[in-house]
């Protein structure tokens, strides 16, 4: 069994080497452990940092294009490097790497698919109570619309089974935790968190630059997410309230036009038919939606399996470099045979129809 632990960074060569400093190289359940750093268009030292710390792989994108798309890539590397399980943390060291084995630990015990790492937000002490409460608030609605239990929404420490991170496949530009977290619970990925520690805050977060921006950047990508993903609910519930809306107006004007006094209150009957015609576009909206999200799943099928088939054949990681230990690449050179790892040229061509 091999576990790799996977690091997004960008321009982190002063916080990197402390969060390398405390994982581990050896857990419970795994023959293998193996660090692989996410490069995400650094222009300071990050890369030669990762290297000096002992980074067994490293991919390295040419230019920053967000969390979300670092993360992806790094599944993608590591499911192409052998892994049986992969670890997702910080390179700000905001997660306590000595609960990497209960993390992983539902996995090994093959009791889930994909583990979130609840931070129990209102022991955190930099965190506002304000903060504490809006976590608390978000985790709640995406538990709502992921179907899940899942205590920490936006915990980014987490651990997936080779088969779960298969199945993944996040398009959002701003963070992988929401869209992840509901993409697992409408697919066959069994979810569950445990509870981990946090350390000391070294430095701000770069994801947002104030608690406003925080709160409208998550709200959007809920409702994006969600409605990418039940957009029949999302779109007829407002078609529905625009309906009911319009009946208002309509009821006004009809007990004034039964009064004999309609003809003063024409506007209301105007008001209510723009509000019938928005709640029949909208109504067409949820249907046009629904037709998309079939695409999406057929889609994202397609996906899934051009993946199984890039395993197979031992398709190497893009922006590959290898790290400090040579001996961590077989899974691009052809050392390494098994359920989705690399093969010989021979046995490429015999898989190859």
């Amino acid at each position: 069994m091999k576990l790799i632990i996977q690091i997004p960074c960008f321009n982190e060569e002063q916080t990197l080497p402390i969060a390398l400093a405390d994982l581990p190289r050896e857990v419970p359940g795994f023959d293998t452990v193996e660090w692989l750093v996410i490069d995400d268009g650094s222009v300071d030292r990050t890369v030669e940092v990762a290297r000096a710390g002992g980074v067994d792989h490293i991919v390295k994108l040419t230019n920053n294009r967000g969390l979300a798309a670092g993360f992806q890539a790094g599944l993608d590397a590591c499911l192409k490097l052998g892994a049986d399980v992969i670890v997702n943390t910080d390179a700000d060291n905001q997660y306590d790497a000595s609960y990497i084995p209960a993390l992983v630990k539902p996995i090994v015990d093959g009791a889930a698919d994909m583990v979130v790492g609840d931070r129990q937000v209102h022991t955190i002490e930099h965190f506002s109570p304000l903060k504490v409460r809006l976590q608390k608030l978000g985790s709640a609605v995406v538990r709502r619309a992921s179907e899940t239990d899942i205590a920490d929404a936006t915990s980014g420490f987490r651990a997936y089974n080779r088969e779960a991170a298969i199945q993944l496949a996040v398009v959002s530009r701003f963070t992988y935790t929401l869209e992840s977290l509901i993409q697992a619970g409408k697919l066959l990925v069994a979810t569950t968190h445990v509870p981990v520690g946090t350390n000391e805050k070294l430095r701000e977060s770069r994801l947002f630059p104030s608690m406003g921006a925080y709160v409208r950047r998550n709200t959007v990508s809920i409702f994006r997410i969600y409605a990418q993903y039940e957009p029949m609910r999302v779109f007829f519930t407002l078609a529905v309230f625009l309906f009911v809306l319009a009946l208002v107006p309509w009821v006004r004007f009809f007990v004034s036009w039964v009064q004999g006094e309609g003809a003063g209150h024409v506007q209301s009957l105007i008001f209510g038919g723009v509000l019938f015609t928005a709640a029949v576009m909208v109504g067409a909206l949820a249907v046009i939606g629904d037709l998309l999200h079939g695409q999406r799943m057929l889609t994202q099928r397609v996906f899934e399996r051009v993946r199984r088939i890039e395993l197979q054949l031992g398709v190497p990681p893009s922006h590959y470099e290898p790290g400090a230990h040579p001996t961590g690449q077989e899974a691009t050179t052809g050392a390494h045979a098994g359920p989705g790892g690399s093969h010989s040229t021979e046995e490429r061509e015999a898989i190859r129809p």
